[in-house]
């Protein structure tokens, strides 16, 4: 795959799209992409609205629906990336579930910018402007056991218990997955995990 971006790569800033639902992997793919190809990254996560905001809003029993992020400044951060020049974003720290300013700096000089995401290729809710402001789109597929499996340990990791984790991963991200999955077609590409 970083082969076929080099080959394909222009002049102009490239932002490329990596999509996939919770637990896929694409975090990991577009971090080793970025890695390989000396990319900057901008993960969608750091859009979350804050807890506070997600508990006044009736959200925070969803948190990670395409309703619980900040969709116009993460189309705004897009917007930026596309115009060049050095952009300033947030990032998401996973310990405490909560967006943090400012903590992702993509430099003038990034000829590549890797962004992934659940709702890249989505086109409701405010989010259809993401895919035209991308210059080619992944999806990361991978088989659902597998998936699921991840997803409950990584929500281990952060805290949940094994009970809590599972009930999380089939409900509210399972719910999520669904509609990232119907977007698959729109991606130009698939990558496809074993």
């Amino acid at each position: 795959m970083a082969d076929y971006l080099t080959e394909t790569a222009t002049a102009s800033r490239r932002i490329l799209g990596i999509v996939g639902e919770p637990g896929a992997g694409k975090s990991t793919i577009a971090a080793a992409l970025a890695a390989q190809l000396s990319a900057a990254l901008l993960p969608m996560d750091g859009y979350h609205l804050p807890q506070a905001e997600l508990v006044a809003l009736g959200r925070r029993e969803r948190m990670g629906a395409p309703d619980t992020f900040d969709v116009p400044g993460f189309i705004e951060t897009l917007r930026e990336l596309r115009a060049g020049g050095t952009v300033s974003a947030a990032g998401f720290d996973r310990e405490i579930e909560e967006a943090v300013a400012d903590s992702v700096l993509i430099p003038a000089s990034a000829a590549t910018v890797i962004v992934e995401g659940n709702y890249l290729l989505l086109d409701s809710g405010g989010w259809g402007e993401a895919a035209a402001l991308l210059d080619e789109t992944f999806f990361v597929d991978v088989d659902q056991g597998i998936r699921l499996s991840r997803l409950i340990d990584r929500h281990e990791r952060f805290g949940k218990t094994p009970d809590e984790a599972r009930a999380w991963s089939l409900g509210p991200d399972e719910a999520n997955a669904e509609l990232i999955r119907a977007t698959a077609p729109r991606a130009d590409h698939t990558i496809r995990l074993d």
